[in-house]
């Protein structure tokens, strides 16, 4: 039993440095002082807040060669838009917070910069009361209301 000494404690093994303290400039200087291996990698998109990322199909896409290219709004849309603005003497940040959009987006779809969409496109018209998808383009919105 003269081994079992309450008071005095051994320690058998020295705890594991935490990944933090690994990567600390003292911890990367010490193992190159000790010639220890160092690994180093980076992660893609690590740490980002991207939600989406872009790959070589997009880059296809931007580059707009003949057999693949973005549909654009026509420019006779873009001045229907701003003609129902103008009647209903709405700015473009008016309309766009009307519509729940940014007013950049009302801008392009204005110059017939915007690509399409047809939610976008819905939104535009009954703010403005006026067609600007089908054959009638440009003649006013029938009101639904009850019979």
């Amino acid at each position: 039993m003269a081994e079992s000494d309450w008071d005095s404690v051994t320690y058998l093994k020295k705890r594991a440095p935490r990944a933090a303290e690994m990567r600390s400039k003292q911890a990367v200087a010490s193992a190159q002082r000790h010639g220890e291996g160092i690994d180093t990698s980076i992660k893609y998109g690590a740490g980002g807040n991207k939600q989406h990322s872009t790959n070589r199909d997009t880059a296809k896409l931007d580059r707009e060669t003949e057999e693949l290219h973005h549909e654009k709004v026509s420019l006779d849309v873009g001045k229907l838009i701003q003609q129902g603005r103008v009647e209903k003497k709405l700015t473009q940040k008016e309309l766009a917070t009307k519509v729940n959009e940014k007013p950049h987006v009302i801008m392009e779809y204005e110059q017939g910069k915007a690509i399409p969409n047809n939610q976008v496109l819905g939104k535009i018209e009954r703010a403005i009361g006026i067609k600007l998808r089908g054959k009638d383009k440009g003649k006013p919105m029938e009101s639904k209301g009850k019979k």
